[in-house]
Parts: structure tokens; sequence; C-alpha cells
């Protein structure tokens, strides 16, 4: 089969489905964080599979918010919608804790599935949460997070629809405890678990020997955080199916805006730091301008043709 009818044939999958085919053909699979449609074009050029919309970057690129649970239902679809209306990659969202009771998650989930999303993951930390990197995180009953998980689950109108469990518990109740939450979250129905804040790769293996199931782990490798930067070779090696990279490009954009600003007032131009900058036919190449552009050529040609 060609790599054109292949891709035809993938694009009539359910996006959860193609979320599920790209865990299996990659282990472990890179998931890369997109904070815009742009971003999800780009991730697709470089030859990812799939892709991530993260709590923290809806509130930081979108709202100018810390990844403190000041976000909302509403803020976050509005940025899956714009991603799954311009890429075809499945796309991983971070819901954070639910946005609410057991009828919200269930809501959430009918809505995340109607606007294209391929996979989600819910955490078990108190509502008012932190980021899974920052100190004085606190995490709810197992219970409470089990109901999160069932709700979720029965919630689904797409049964190939991924549901991944984050537990923050690692920093709170020490591992034996956090690994206990992970096979309880695994039996209420949770696909998959994010284990977050390992600091060690051996944890993640103690993760993945506990739960003994296919595709049971995923691996947060966020950079200057308490997770070191493992290779995928690395989380390969102990069992990793996911390896997420959830704001990697963000922040090397951000940090090259800045540094284009900071040019600008110094030096009075920006020639000193073309050399960072997407050149405009790359960036033509990747949302197919000249195609647009023939559109408006030949109805031009159309138009003056008319007697």
């Amino acid at each position: 089969m060609t790599n054109s009818a292949t891709t035809a044939n993938t694009s009539l999958l359910s996006a959860g489905t193609r979320f599920r085919l790209a865990l299996t053909e990659n282990q472990p699979l890179p998931i890369v964080g997109t904070i815009n449609p742009y971003c999800a074009m780009l991730a697709k050029h470089a030859g990812h599979k799939a892709i991530y919309l993260a709590g923290g970057g809806v509130g930081t690129y979108s709202y100018g918010l810390p990844d403190l649970a000041i976000t909302t239902l509403n803020d976050l679809l509005t940025d899956v919608r714009r991603i799954t209306d311009a890429s075809d990659l499945p796309l991983l969202v971070d819901v954070d804790t639910g946005f609410g009771g057991l009828f919200n998650i269930a809501r959430m989930v009918k809505s995340l599935i109607k606007d294209g999303a391929a996979a989600m993951h819910i955490e078990d930390q108190v509502q008012l949460k932190r980021c899974g990197h920052r100190p004085g995180k606190e995490v709810v009953a197992i219970d409470e997070m089990v109901d999160r998980i069932k709700a979720s689950v029965d919630a689904r109108t797409d049964d190939s629809f991924f549901i991944i469990a984050r537990t923050d518990a690692l920093a709170v109740e020490g591992l034996r405890a956090t690994i206990d939450r992970a096979c309880a979250y695994a039996e209420a129905g949770a696909d998959m678990i994010f284990a977050e804040a390992c600091t060690e790769l051996e944890q993640y293996r103690k993760f993945v020997d506990a739960l003994d199931r296919p595709h049971s782990v995923l691996a947060n490798i966020t950079e200057f955080s308490m997770t070191p930067g493992f290779t995928l070779e690395e989380l390969r090696s102990v069992g990793v199916s996911a390896a997420l990279y959830p704001l990697s490009a963000a922040r090397a954009m951000a940090a090259a805006a800045l540094r284009v600003y900071q040019a600008i007032l110094r030096d009075g131009t920006q020639k000193g730091v073309l050399g960072i900058m997407q050149h405009r036919n790359d960036l033509y190449e990747i949302i197919n301008y000249q195609a647009y552009e023939q559109k408006y050529d030949q109805l031009f040609a159309k138009v003056k043709k008319q007697p």
C-alpha cells in the first residue's frame, strides 16, 4: 500500500483510534506540546505522530495566566477546536482535575470527543491544583479519583477515546502508595497511567511492572523540572509507552521572541536576530500558502474573462 493510500485510510479512523495506533507503532511514542494550530502543523511537518495541549500552555500562552486552575473548560475547548481544525494528528488534552464534579467531567469528555480530541489526562490533585513540579501539591483520596475516572469512562461516546489517569502522589505519599493508586486507577478503567514528577528511571519500571498491561505508563519529560531529561531509549528500556514534551517548543519560541524584542530596542534593527527566525518561504510551505493564492488567481482570472 502506498503512503498516500495509508494516510487516506488512517484519516477515516476516529481520533482515539489514531492515537492508539500511534502508541502501538512507536515505543515509546513522543507526544509534543502544541500551543496553537500552527505549532500543530509544524509538529506534523517535522514527522511527529501525536500532539498535546497542556493546561499550563492554555493558561500562559492563550491567557497570560499561571498554571493554577484559573482557566475554564470553555477556554480549553476553544484551543482544542482551533488545533483539531488545523491538524489531523491525534491530540492529547490536559484537563487538570476535570473542571468540577462528576457531571462536569461527563460533559467535558463528551465535548472533547465532539471537538476532535483523541485523548485526555485527568489528575488526582485537589481542585485548586498546582503545577506538577512545584511544591505544596495536595491529592484527593483514592476513591474520589476513582470516581473521576469512572465518570470519564462512562461518558465516552466513542470507546476509542483514550483516558489517562495522572497521579501527582509521588511527591506527597511516596512510591509504594502511588503505585497502589495507579493500580486502582487502571482497575477503574484508565487506559494509561501518567506518573508525574518521577525522579529516577527505575521508578517508571516499578509502575510498569505493577500495572502489567500494554501501554501502561506515560512519562512527562518536561524541562527544568523534578524529572531528568531521560532519552526515549532510556524510557524504552524500562517499558514506558509514551513520553510527553508539553512545552518544549513553546519555551524555545518564548526565548527567541524575547531576544527579538530586546534586539529591536537595543540595536534599532532586527538584522542581528534573523538567524533565529523562520524564513517566510518555510512558513508558506507549511501552511500551503501558494495553494490558497492560486485559488485567488483562478477566481480573478474568471472575473477578467467575463464580458
